[in-house]
């Protein structure tokens, strides 16, 4: 018997093959190997604007004009933010920004420094 991964949905051990797919018969999710390892990948990788890998305390440049959400600031391109941390979701970056505070950015919007 072929050692098969976890459902990564509610982690449970008793998923079985189906043709190409695996199942889990406990939560009724179905997916296959390949599309698991991609969006694990996918998720561990966030670039920049011009395809550079960020990581966690990397210094990034802004590099178009932002609008703040719910303020009449901006902060303008060029902006130089130290120390990002990066997150999952739309907004990919966690940082703070001198005059701004604590914000979140997306990476495409964001070139290494």
């Amino acid at each position: 018997m072929a050692n098969l991964p976890n459902c990564p949905k509610c982690n449970s051990e008793y998923t079985y093959e189906d043709g190409n797919l695996l199942v889990c018969p406990e939560c009724g999710h179905e997916w296959t190997l390949e599309s698991e390892t991609e969006t694990i990948e996918e998720n561990k990788t966030i670039k920049d604007a011009n395809g550079n890998i960020l990581n966690d305390g990397d210094t990034v440049t802004v590099i178009k004009d932002l609008k703040v959400k719910g303020s009449s600031l901006v902060v303008k391109i060029g902006t130089k933010v130290r120390n990002i941390r990066l997150v999952e979701g739309d907004h990919d970056i966690d940082c703070k920004i001198d005059g701004f505070g604590a914000m979140k950015l997306k990476s495409e919007f964001v070139k290494k420094a």
